[in-house]
């Protein structure tokens, strides 16, 4: 990179700062009560250093003001792994994210304050003319809903309770009432789109990877976003696979600048392998997910994992069939195709959809040439459904009880994570099992008194259910020099 990394930080203010680093990359809206009363002032102490390295390394924009912090990223790709959260920590689905985007947009135009109730109704007169969604106060579903959406935004400051309970209201409307004030700053950080929505014909519009490689940008522009593009492949993602990128990124991510930027903005270290390069978070400082970690999901995961990876390293007429993955521009293509079909029709200006079909057709005419095909091995999902029925029998103890009493659907959540730490990719009829998911071969799992599961790794040198689990993210005999 052209402009050294902290280069004004001192080095007994270092690790200082790459806290304020770590902070603002893992919540990129800062409030003075969000993700705590200490959070903003850290990052405002040291906001010029972390809006020149956070622009320059990885080409994200910081916006600070007296009471916000956004940190506006730069999108390469449609993520499904960060969602927001209910107030019993479940993703949002659709209803929720409608109601959250139609309560940012009562709110930017109301007072002062609000009473939970009015704008519920004002939420209500959107939702209506929107066909399939609508908004019931005599319904508890709704309700809960629009409550999860209305805490989203009071977890983060833009509303603050000043009298009344949601909890109350959401039971029963009649009865109870809620009063809110109402943070027009923070309201403002919350959404910022970097485009003009009505220009958007695909969700694919809000990514910045076309941009990047613009055929107008010089050659030194056209390497800087390529430095950027890997470096935010490293860091938004658990391992960057060297088969799964563009060609133009792989001479990127195997360049020693690339650790040496990453390790001294975060303080974590990079990890190399043959197969690909991964920023190690031992200690979960930036991780907003933790594997191996607790809880049914994490422990039936890591399980089936291990027994993944053990089924395809057999050999001989054992040996598992060998699948191509699907490269991410058929991942990301299949993702935008079903988020594109809830896309609305009216308010779209026709010329955005010439100048897209004008830009679709240069990157075609200019396109790279194919990339070599890998293959990885392919278990099926009636295995996988044995697999976890052996794991509930013998585990099932220390599982929770709803999840104990479906194993379809603990499946269904278990592949989700192991999908989403890119262990492995699933594909129809199953899933293929990705070179990372080596790290979990020979786990081993105790069912404690209280009743628990714990799970370790256990390396191939011992069969103790007690060993640590192994130091090197890949396996050990595929590692090799980045620089041969």
């Amino acid at each position: 990179m052209s402009t050294r990394v902290a280069e004004n930080v001192s080095a007994l203010e270092l690790a200082d700062y790459q806290k304020a680093v770590r902070l603002v990359l893992r919540h990129p809206l800062i409030t003075s009560v969000y993700p705590d009363g200490a959070a903003l002032a850290t990052v405002r102490r040291w906001a010029e250093q972390l809006r020149t390295d956070l622009m320059e390394v990885l080409g994200y924009r910081l916006i600070t003001t007296a009471d916000t912090a956004r940190l506006q990223r730069a999108q390469d790709q449609l993520d499904p792994t960060r969602p927001a959260l209910s107030r019993s920590g479940r993703p949002f689905d659709r209803r929720r994210y409608a109601y959250l985007a139609l309560s940012l947009a009562v709110l930017g135009r109301h007072g002062a304050q609000v009473a939970l109730g009015e704008l519920a109704d004002a939420v209500a007169a959107d939702a209506a003319r929107i066909d399939g969604l609508g908004l019931d106060t005599g319904r508890k579903h709704d309700r809960d809903a629009f409550v999860d959406a209305v805490s989203w935004l009071t977890e983060r400051g833009a509303l603050r309770l000043a009298d009344g309970s949601a909890a109350s209201w959401a039971a029963d409307p009649e009865r109870a009432e809620a009063l809110y004030d109402i943070d027009r700053e923070v309201l403002t950080a919350v959404h910022q789109p970097t485009r003009v929505l009505q220009h958007v014909t695909s969700v694919t519009a809000l990514l910045d990877s076309a941009g990047a490689r613009s055929l107008s940008e010089g050659r030194r522009a056209q390497r800087l976003s390529a430095s950027r593009r890997a470096r935010r492949l490293v860091l938004e993602h658990p391992v960057a696979y060297y088969a799964d990128a563009d060609p133009e990124l792989t001479g990127q991510l195997r360049a020693p600048a690339l650790a040496e930027d990453l390790t001294r903005l975060t303080g974590l270290t990079i990890e190399r392998r043959a197969e690909g390069v991964a920023l190690v978070d031992t200690s979960g400082r930036l991780s907003d997910t933790r594997f191996p970690g607790g809880g049914t999901v994490a422990q039936a995961a890591l399980l089936l994992g291990a027994r993944i990876s053990e089924a395809a390293a057999r050999t001989g007429r054992h040996a598992p069939e060998l699948l191509p993955v699907p490269s991410a521009a058929e991942r990301l293509a299949d993702r935008a195709g079903r988020i594109d079909l809830a896309l609305p029709a009216q308010g779209v200006f026709e010329q955005a959809t010439a100048d897209r079909e004008d830009t679709e057709e240069a990157e075609g005419e200019n396109a790279a040439p194919a990339a070599p095909e890998f293959r990885y091995p392919f278990v099926t999902t009636s295995w996988l459904r044995a697999r976890t029925k052996e794991i509930t029998e013998r585990y099932g103890a220390g599982f929770a009880a709803d999840l104990r009493g479906d194993p379809d659907r603990l499946l269904d959540q278990a592949v989700d994570l192991l999908a989403a730490m890119s262990l492995v990719v699933r594909v129809a009829g199953g899933v293929l099992a990705l070179p990372l998911l080596a790290r979990y071969r020979g786990v081993t799992a105790e069912v404690k008194a209280r009743p628990r599961v714990r799970a370790t790794p256990s390396p191939p040198s011992t069969g103790s259910p007690e060993a640590a689990a192994p130091d090197a993210l890949f396996p050990a005999d595929d590692v090799k020099d980045p620089a041969q």
